[in-house]
């Protein structure tokens, strides 16, 4: 059985990968391989694939499955030609029926990856409370094999159900979880939660790019957020530098850049990816008309990347 603490690498980002589509709104899969070698060049340990930043709440189960066996795919093809070993983690999990849930786990994890991502709304759905939450992730944990090694993502939809210190304590004590996707955006609490996850094998990854410096320098893993569709490299040099002199300037321009997480996203990360960075990713998104991003979304785009490059001149990243 795989262990948590052989798989997720400290300090480290996780892009939550888009999805890209063709024009007839198929997952393009010669996309996805482009995008897996831009983050593995960018400098990432890892990838979330099957998240809400890839839209999973608009595929099926098939299409969850597909991207997510074709990320494992090109992530070992790259190592196996002498690249980075990324770690691969994915959720797919959406369904409300039980039986459902556990088909959507085993089909994850079938696919190879390292962990597979509970979504927290997805349990207790009628959030009655901890109890309850807890009662039936040991449900769901004694229907899986017990090789699938896990992770908890907070995701906002259908509705954000954040994680409690007791539903943190029992987590810990598993000793199956690796990975905690924190998105309370509030960096008082992530150190407490690094503090009750402290020697259990599972790190916490901020989701937030205000907080990030903080909940690095408190003890967090790393970084699963939208903004690393955009400037991965820079998240990958704060993760390993937090002590630098320039560690508060880059934090500065995380925590004014990530506002655009607010314009047409997902829409505005493939235009930047493709028009900016040649990528051949279209602007289609299942989520959002990609007519959204107007010329005001992508000239905002534009001027982050003016200054994100010019950072990258500060801190020495070609």
């Amino acid at each position: 059985m795989i262990t948590t603490k052989e798989i997720i690498m400290n300090k480290s980002v996780f892009p939550v990968m888009v999805c890209p589509y063709t024009d007839d709104n198929k997952i393009d899969l010669n996309a996805v391989d482009a995008l897996v070698q831009w983050y593995h060049d960018c400098g990432c340990d890892g990838i979330f694939t099957a998240c809400l930043s890839t839209e999973i709440q608009h595929q099926t189960l098939e299409e969850r499955v597909l991207i997510t066996d074709r990320v494992v795919k090109k992530a070992n093809e790259i190592a196996s030609n002498g690249g980075r070993k990324m770690t691969i983690v994915a959720s797919g999990h959406m369904a409300d029926n039980f039986e459902e849930q556990v088909k959507e786990i085993t089909s994850i994890h079938a696919t190879g990856v390292e962990a597979v991502i509970l979504i927290s709304n997805r349990l207790d759905i009628a959030n009655t409370g901890d109890e309850n939450w807890i009662a039936e992730l040991k449900k769901l944990m004694d229907a899986i094999p017990e090789d699938v090694v896990l992770g908890v993502y907070e995701c906002p939809y259908p509705y954000k159900r954040l994680l409690t210190d007791k539903m943190l304590e029992y987590i810990a004590s598993t000793k199956r979880f690796a990975f905690i996707k924190d998105t309370c955006c509030d960096a008082e609490e992530m150190a407490k939660r690094v503090k009750i996850l402290e020697g259990s094998g599972c790190g916490l990854y901020n989701a937030n790019a205000q907080t990030l410096l903080q909940s690095l320098r408190d003890g967090a893993a790393g970084y699963s957020g939208i903004m690393a569709n955009f400037h991965p490299e820079l998240y990958n040099w704060l993760c390993k530098n937090v002590d630098s002199p320039y560690a508060d300037l880059v934090q500065s321009f995380f925590c004014m850049s990530a506002f655009t997480e607010y314009l047409a996203y997902p829409c505005t990360s493939k235009i930047y990816l493709n028009k900016n960075l040649g990528l051949p990713i279209k602007p289609y998104s299942r989520t959002k008309d990609y007519h959204l991003a107007t010329k005001y979304h992508t000239d905002c785009i534009d001027q982050m990347e003016y200054l994100a490059n010019h950072i990258k001149s500060i801190i020495g990243i070609k």
